[in-house]
């Protein structure tokens, strides 16, 4: 069939289909929309202060600034507990609700649950930041063994740990109704995102689980109600797998409503197989628990090789929706006209909306972070590199890269639609993405390479008294010079979308608003070749980084740091 047959026979009118998610919101009751920009707020919170403290720490790194060792921890600290539980979390909340009230056309039901978490989450991002600046710094994973002697602070690190799981579940439990009452609107059946957001609330009321599971040992032994948590390390393992995975799958179903937003384009493969997608995170995430523990040294070697063939599979969910993605917008934007080049079509993307280039930057920030990953997830490398800088060297990939980055763009799309005002600077905000991302291209390649050479990644002074390598204070140097690029980005970032926040309101937003263009229904026969050609070239990267990572290991002085500190 020819483009110009395509796109005459396949156009369908946007009247046909749902109203898209900004349409839907504007339309909610003013209550829900107050509650979903507060969730919203309380989120930026956290992320200026991850993004500050951050900020100073790569800089202590890279021996542009002095901190004495307790001033350090207490700063690494404060950067873990902000920008990695509560910030990447508090944003979750605020873009499930909204996908959930979304969903349904009189929005949020069980809407005291819904303020009972804003208040529960408020305490404990107050009590942990209290804990994180005026205790004992016990890193951003609370470990008890680092406060024995000083409960008070193990006990405040675990409760306001423990707030953050209860309000995880009070804000869960209001998506899952919301998104079960949303089947009357649609005749009794359930469609994709209103599905993968009761997956997405599932899966957030298992990891608040696993938070209880992993913290209340630690307020019990502080209190004096019980002995010393010795499976701290363990139990925070099984948590730590389930907070890594949660965010990327929060960023796919990002990207789901932000293609569909941005450009008009909806799934090429059909409701179904997007349902099974989501579905998916939850069968291949908990059961590859297992390589998060290689640093356990008594893991029995059976454990291991089953960890690391598990560890196979980790990324299947991700790589498979990135697929489905990339692949609707190729299809979509060719029959819309785009050149029958192999990449030409990519350039009559969106580019220049602010919140279509952050979520580009972050699907091509993820590729990037998987290749390193894999190395990272098999058990030879796991014991050498888990403890060096090669890990925030790739993990910043995922949590600014991938999951910040979507998380940002999700909200420029929220907060016009809630406040019927204009994304600030729209043009300088859709250059952010992609200065945050050649930062942390410099950041990422100085912190990996770092890892190989062995230099420990929660040690601010690395010189040893003289006896470090000689290429480590580069490396650090280098490593500094990438966090400043990204957070200079960053900060442009959320300073833009704070001001869409508290802007003038002059764009009004009508119900049947279908400025964007119309959407296309594409025939399953037709043809992508961008994303299939993307997931072999990942997979031949992974491969080479591999190979590469075995070949360094023989020839560089690794330092194998060992312990049970984990990721």
């Amino acid at each position: 069939m020819t483009d110009l047959a395509l796109s005459g026979a396949l156009l369908r009118q946007e009247s046909a289909l749902p109203p898209r998610l900004s349409v839907r919101l504007a339309a909610l009751p003013a209550v829900d929309r107050r509650l979903i920009l507060a969730f919203v707020t309380l989120s930026l919170a956290p992320l200026a202060l991850g993004l500050a403290f951050g900020l100073v720490f790569a800089l202590a790194r890279g021996g542009f600034v002095t901190l004495d060792a307790e001033t350090a921890y207490r700063v690494l600290t404060l950067h873990g507990t902000s920008a990695f539980f509560w910030w990447l979390y508090l944003a979750q909340v605020a873009l499930m609700l909204g996908f959930a009230a979304g969903e349904r056309s009189e929005g949020l039901l069980a809407r005291p649950f819904v303020i009972l978490a804003l208040a529960t989450l408020i305490s404990g991002f107050a009590v942990s930041e209290y804990a994180a600046l005026m205790k004992t710094p016990l890193l951003y994973d609370a470990n008890p063994e680092l406060g024995q002697e000083d409960p008070v602070a193990v006990a405040a690190m675990a409760g306001g740990y423990l707030l953050l799981a209860l309000g995880l579940a009070f804000a869960s439990f209001a998506a899952i109704a919301t998104t079960l009452g949303a089947r009357d609107d649609r005749d009794g059946d359930m469609s994709a995102m209103g599905f993968g957001v009761l997956a997405w609330a599932g899966f957030l009321i298992v990891s608040g689980i696993a938070a209880i599971n992993a913290f209340l040992p630690n307020l019990l032994w502080a209190l004096g109600l019980a002995s010393f948590p010795t499976r701290a390390a363990t139990d925070w393992h099984i948590l730590f797998h389930n907070l890594h995975y949660l965010p990327l799958m929060a960023a796919v179903l990002t990207w789901y409503v932000l293609a569909r937003e941005t450009t008009g384009t909806t799934s090429s493969f059909g409701t179904g197989f997007s349902k099974l997608v989501f579905a998916s995170y939850l069968i291949f995430v908990p059961p590859t628990s297992l390589y998060h523990m290689f640093l356990e040294p008594n893991l029995p070697d059976s454990m291991r090789v089953v960890g690391t063939l598990l560890s196979l599979f980790v990324s299947v969910p991700t790589l498979t929706a990135f697929l489905i993605i990339v692949s609707s917008l190729e299809l979509s934007t060719r029959a819309k006209g785009a050149p029958a080049s192999l990449f030409g079509w990519i350039g009559w993307l969106p580019w220049r909306n602010p919140a279509f280039a952050a979520m580009g930057v972050a699907m091509i920030a993820t590729l990037v972070g998987l290749v390193f990953a894999f190395v990272l997830i098999q058990e030879k490398f796991a014991p050498l590199l888990s403890d060096t800088m090669f890990v925030p060297g790739y993990f910043h990939f995922f949590a600014v890269g991938a999951v910040t980055q979507s998380f940002l763009a999700g909200f420029l799309v929220l907060i016009p639609a809630l406040t019927g005002r204009s994304v600030w600077r729209p043009r300088l905000l859709a250059w952010m993405p992609w200065i945050i991302f050649a930062g942390l291209i410099v950041f990422g390649a100085s912190g990996i390479a770092a890892g190989f050479e062995g230099v420990p990644r929660r040690t601010v002074d690395i010189a040893y008294e003289g006896a470090a390598p000689s290429s480590w204070r580069p490396l650090m140097q280098g490593l500094a010079v990438g966090a400043i690029i990204f957070a200079t980005g960053l900060v442009v970032q959320v300073f833009g979308v704070l001001l869409t926040l508290i802007g003038r309101a002059d764009v009004p937003i009508a119900k049947n608003d279908v400025a964007l263009d119309r959407e296309l229904l594409i025939p399953p026969l037709a043809r992508a070749w961008t994303g299939p050609i993307a997931v072999v070239v990942l997979v031949v990267a992974m491969s080479g980084a591999t190979i590469g990572a075995f070949e360094l290991m023989r020839s560089l002085p690794v330092v194998a740091a060992g312990g049970h500190s984990g990721h």
